[in-house]
């Protein structure tokens, strides 16, 4: 049985009718219909046949599903420079935030310096996908006390894109920069240093956040009033 065989014989049409609507930029008939707990499960099978070296590099795929299962196999490389070159790869054929969001490589977190390299390389892209996932990337290893610094920041706010979901990248990473790094994150909005959409909406997630104290919801809501 191919790979393509594998995903059908777990379709589910409900799903798919399900997903097809929190994914709209993709056509629906290149979605299959296959739960992601279903697919980590045949990404984790998969990853010990030699096939799935062969189907890591045969891009591009027909199917939504297919790109998931790509990303869970590069997420299972325990090689950095190996997972990297991949995802080098792999990014530009992204079109959707379910597949963007869900590639998350563990041997990230013990390689952050070489990461940091990629991921400022991410950012600057032009294209859509690649751009959010170094945001994201970013969002998820360099804010914390130990790894943060306020040039971080910086990168985020210098992006400049229409993409609609590079911004709601941008508004997420803030969001979660008020969580964990409140007093510097301040700095940029009292600036009024990020576009107007990007700064409301930015503002209006962390007030959302039950991360964020009821004293700092009040400070928010003063920018949002003035911006």
């Amino acid at each position: 049985m191919d790979i393509q065989e594998k995903l059908f014989s777990f379709q589910d049409l409900e799903y798919k009718d399900f997903q097809s609507k929190l994914i709209p930029n993709v056509c629906k008939d290149n979605i299959i219909g296959v739960r992601v707990p279903i697919l980590r499960k045949i990404a984790k099978d998969f990853a010990k046949q030699k096939e799935s070296e062969q189907f890591l590099h045969s891009l591009p795929h027909k199917y939504y599903e297919e790109y998931h299962l790509h990303s869970f196999l590069i997420a299972e490389k325990k090689d950095i420079q190996e997972c990297l070159k991949l995802l080098d790869d792999f990014l530009p054929y992204i079109d959707n935030w379910a597949v963007c969001d869900s590639c998350s490589p563990k041997v990230f977190k013990e390689n952050l310096d070489l990461l940091l390299v990629y991921i400022k390389k991410w950012i600057a892209s032009d294209k859509e996908y690649v751009c959010r996932f170094g945001i994201l990337s970013l969002m998820r290893f360099f804010l914390e006390e130990k790894t943060f610094k306020e040039e971080y920041l910086d990168l985020v706010c210098n992006v400049k894109s229409e993409y609609y979901y590079v911004k709601m990248m941008q508004a997420w990473f803030f969001a979660t920069a008020f969580a964990k790094q409140y007093n510097s994150t301040l700095k940029i909005f009292d600036q009024k240093r990020l576009p107007l959409w990007v700064h409301t909406k930015s503002i209006q997630k962390a007030i959302e956040s039950f991360r964020i104290t009821k004293e700092q919801k009040q400070e928010l809501k003063l920018l949002k009033q003035v911006s």
